[in-house]
C-alpha cells in the first residue's frame, strides 16, 4: 500500500469515474478546520483547497490552480493482498465506499468534552502509548472510556479568530480541543486499485512536509488503531469488545435511548454519576412522590362542569429543559423505595414514554433510575418483573481505587485521601444505629469539616464513629516518622496493585520536603494518575494546612 497525491489527469484530463459522481471538491475534516491557516478565502462552506501531485492544487470550487494554503486529501494505491484489509463496503449509486484505518479527524461529541477537559487537567486522562503526527507535531492519544482522543491546538492564523466545526460548535484560535479517532471511509476504485479519501483529512504542512509524511509515517499511524479491528475482519467478524467503566456504560445506554437502572449502596454516588453526564438532570426523589404528583392532578371546573387534567410540575420543567435540543436525563431516584402504586405509574412512563396516557416525554429526554437493594434498606421493595425488565441494569460498587480519581477532581481533603489510600477497609463501615459510620458520602463530609476547621481531627468522630476516628489519628501519628524512600525497580512497580501504588505515592509526600527530587522521580515512575494525586495533595499541604489534634 502506497500513499500518493491525486494527479491533474485523474481529476480533469481522464477523470476517474467516481469524480463524475461525487465531484472534485473536498469537505474539510474538523482536523483541517483547526489546523489550516485561513485568510478569509481558504474555506467556503467547509470545503477547502487540497494538494495535487506536481505543483498544482484543487481549490474549493474544484478548479486546478497553484495555492500556498492547502490541505491533504489522501489517496492510497493498493498492492496485491491489500484488499483483505478493506471493511464494510457500501454501494451508493455507481460509487463503492469502504472503511480502512482510523484517524483523529472529528470533534469529540459535546456531551464528553467537559469530562475530557477535566480529566486532562487533573492528570487522570490515560495515554494509550500511541500518537499521531498532526500539523508537524506528535500528539499523544488518550483513552476516554471506549473512545480514543487527541488534544490539538487551534491555529492562530484564522482571520476571523474562530472557526465553526462540523457539529456547529465554535473553536477560538489558540484554543486546545479534543478530536476523536474515528474510522475513515474511502471511495474505492477497484479497477485502478485506488482508495480516495472522502474528505480533506489533515492540514498544517507544506507540500514537502506533507509528501514526507505520506511516504513515511502516515499509513503506519492510519492503521495503528485499527489493528484489533483488522484481526477481527480477517477472522470474518466485525464486532469489537471494549473496556468500559460504570460512567461510560451509563452514558452509552443514555445515548442509545435505553432506560438505565443504577444499583448501589448508600453513599456510592449514584446521583453524582448521573450529574456528570447531564449537569442539568431533572431529579425526582420518588420516596416523596405519590401517583398523583407523578401523573398530574384532575381538577373539577364548575363553570364548564368538566374534569380537567393538569400537567405535573416536573413534566413542565422537563419540557423547558429539553427545548435546547440536547439530551437531558429524567432521573427517578429511590425507585425501590417508592410504593407499588407509584412504581406502576413509573412503569407506564418508562414503557410508553407518556405521562397519564396524555402527555409525551420530549424526544430528547432519557430515563435513568436508581435505588437501594432490599438487603440494605428496610423500606425498599423489589421491582416488579415487568418494570425490572425495561431497564439495563448497572451495579455500582465504590472502591478506593475508583473513588480516588473522583476525589482528586472534587478536591477532597488530602488527609482523607492519604488515610483511605492506605486503609481501604475504612472506606465503608457497618451502620450500627448508635454512632457515626463511614461510606464515600460521609468521607466527603469529613473532608468539608477538615477544610473548614484547619484540619481539626477531633471533629471526625461524630461523622465516622470512634473506632474509625481513632484509626485515622493513629495512622498520621505513625506516618510522621516515615521519610525514607525505598528503591524500587521498574519490575517492582509493574507488579504493584493500585492500592500499593497510592501507598508509595503517599510515602513520597512525606519525603518531599527532605528529598524533593527523589520523591518527584519516584512518583513519576508510578504513572500520571499517581503523580497528579501527589501534586494535588502536596499543593494543598504547602498552602498551609496543618494538623490540629485536640
Amino acid at each position: 500500500m502506497k500513499s500518493i497525491f491525486l494527479s491533474h489527469r485523474q481529476l480533469f484530463e481522464n477523470a476517474l469515474p467516481l469524480f463524475r459522481t461525487v465531484g472534485t471538491m473536498a469537505q474539510a475534516s474538523d482536523l483541517v478546520l483547526v489546523t489550516i491557516p485561513d485568510d478569509g478565502f481558504t474555506l467556503s462552506e467547509n470545503c477547502v483547497n487540497y494538494f495535487l501531485s506536481g505543483e498544482d492544487c484543487v481549490d474549493r470550487f474544484g478548479r486546478d490552480h497553484k495555492y500556498s494554503i492547502c490541505a491533504v486529501r489522501p489517496a492510497l494505491l493498493l498492492e496485491p493482498g491489500d484488499e483483505k484489509l478493506l471493511r464494510h463496503p457500501r454501494e451508493i449509486g455507481d460509487v463503492v465506499t469502504v472503511e480502512l484505518g482510523a484517524f483523529p479527524y472529528a470533534i469529540l461529541e459535546t456531551s464528553m468534552r467537559d469530562m475530557a477537559e477535566q480529566q486532562y487537567r487533573d492528570g487522570s486522562l490515560k495515554k494509550t502509548g500511541t500518537s499521531y503526527s498532526l500539523a508537524g507535531e506528535k500528539r499523544d492519544v488518550y483513552r476516554l472510556g471506549a473512545k480514543q482522543i487527541v488534544r490539538v491546538p487551534v491555529t492562530e492564523e484564522i482571520v476571523s479568530g474562530y472557526v465553526q466545526l462540523s457539529d456547529g460548535s465554535v473553536a477560538n484560535s489558540a484554543e486546545e480541543i479534543f478530536l476523536e479517532v474515528r474510522p475513515i471511509r474511502w471511495y474505492y476504485d477497484e479497477i485502478n486499485k485506488l482508495l480516495v479519501c472522502g474528505r480533506a483529512l489533515f492540514a498544517g504542512l507544506s507540500r514537502e512536509e506533507a509528501s514526507a509524511y505520506l511516504a513515511d509515517a502516515f499509513i503506519e499511524e492510519l492503521l495503528a488503531e485499527a489493528d484489533e479491528g483488522l484481526t477481527s475482519a480477517e477472522a470474518g467478524t466485525s464486532y469489537h469488545i471494549d473496556e468500559h467503566d460504570e460512567l461510560d456504560m451509563i452514558r452509552a445506554f443514555v445515548r442509545a435511548d435505553i432506560p438505565v437502572f443504577i444499583h448501589g449502596l448508600t453513599g456510592d454516588g449514584k446521583s453524582d454519576r448521573v450529574k456528570e453526564i447531564d449537569p442539568q438532570v431533572l431529579d425526582i426523589e420518588l420516596v416523596n412522590e405519590t401517583p398523583e404528583t407523578i401523573n398530574g392532578r384532575a381538577v373539577y371546573n364548575e363553570t364548564t362542569d368538566q374534569i380537567i387534567d393538569i400537567k405535573p410540575v416536573w413534566l413542565v420543567k422537563l419540557e423547558r429543559l429539553c427545548e435546547d435540543g440536547e439530551l437531558h436525563i429524567l432521573f427517578f431516584d429511590e425507585l425501590t423505595n417508592a410504593t407499588k402504586q407509584t412504581q406502576a405509574v413509573i412503569f407506564k412512563i418508562v414503557l410508553e414514554r407518556f405521562v397519564n396516557n396524555r402527555w409525551p416525554l420530549p424526544e430528547n429526554a432519557r430515563i435513568v433510575a436508581a435505588g437501594n437493594d432490599r438487603n440494605e434498606s428496610s423500606v425498599a421493595h423489589d421491582l416488579a418483573e415487568p418494570l425490572f425488565g425495561r431497564f439495563a441494569h448497572i451495579y455500582i460498587r465504590t472502591t478506593v481505587e475508583n473513588w480516588m480519581p473522583w476525589a482528586v477532581r472534587k478536591r477532597i481533603n488530602p488527609y482523607v485521601m492519604e488515610f483511605l489510600a492506605n486503609n481501604d477497609l475504612y472506606l465503608r463501615t457497618a451502620y450500627t444505629g448508635s454512632e457515626g459510620y463511614a461510606d464515600p458520602r460521609r468521607w466527603e463530609m469529613v473532608s468539608r469539616v477538615l477544610d473548614s476547621s484547619d484540619n481539626d481531627f477531633a471533629l471526625i468522630e461524630p461523622i465516622v464513629g470512634r473506632d474509625t476516628a481513632d484509626a485515622f489519628i493513629r495512622f498520621f501519628r505513625a506516618q510522621e516518622e516515615m521519610a525514607d524512600l525505598v528503591k524500587y525497580t521498574d519490575e517492582d512497580l509493574a507488579r504493584m496493585t493500585v492500592a500499593r501504588k497510592y501507598q508509595v505515592a503517599q510515602q513520597c509526600l512525606y519525603a518531599a520536603s527532605a528529598k524533593p527530587k527523589e520523591a518527584e522521580e519516584l512518583v513519576e515512575r508510578l504513572g500520571a494518575e499517581y503523580a497528579a494525586w501527589f501534586r494535588y495533595v502536596l499543593e494543598r499541604k504547602n498552602a498551609g494546612n496543618t494538623i490540629n489534634r485536640k
